[in-house]
């Protein structure tokens, strides 16, 4: 019979050493995302995989709040977060920064994720739109390419938050596997 492991066993560092370890350089814009909980997801996500931190644009809500935190745990806490009113703002200073951006939206010159790669010395951005409209045009015309997330069925699209943390682990894999 299997037993789920102990808050000990699971060796989880605390919220003093997350603050302390180096996180891989990769950067969530969140731009006019109307959902909390997909909000509060993205922060829970990155909390587990080390992102170095999310830009909240547009009219995206921002912590602190209960509905942000129901689905954060915590997590609003650990990971680093800006607000940016403007999406160019933030992709431009990024860019300076020498950050590759690249939206999560589907047209028709989009890397297929399963063709999207990273080494783990890139400066990664991805920008995740709003769950109706996507990512703004006027933000895809500046990014340096678009990634896809294959789908097989009748849906054409995934929530927002499921795609973030599909979009998170295969990057971070490459700097946390050392691919």
């Amino acid at each position: 019979m299997m037993q789920k492991l102990s808050m000990d066993e699971l060796h989880r560092i605390s919220v003093d050493e997350f603050k302390e370890t180096k996180k891989i350089p990769l950067v969530i814009i969140l731009d006019n995302i109307r959902s909390m909980h997909n909000v509060g997801s993205i922060f829970r996500s990155s909390d587990a995989f080390l992102i170095e931190k999310i830009i909240l644009c547009g009219f995206t809500p921002r912590p602190p709040h209960r509905d942000i935190n129901k689905t954060a745990l915590g997590a609003t806490e650990t990971v680093h977060w800006e607000y940016q009113e403007n999406i160019l703002d933030a992709i431009a200073s990024l860019k300076e920064d020498g950050y590759k951006i690249w939206g999560i939206e589907q047209v028709d010159n989009s890397i297929p994720l399963e063709n999207f790669k990273v080494t783990n010395t890139d400066k990664t951005a991805i920008i995740l739109g709003n769950e109706v409209e996507g990512v703004q045009e006027d933000a895809l015309l500046q990014c340096d390419g678009s990634i896809e997330i294959p789908q097989f069925g009748t849906k054409h699209s995934l929530n927002v938050s499921v795609a973030g943390g599909i979009l998170i682990w295969e990057i971070a894999k490459a700097y946390l596997l050392k691919k």
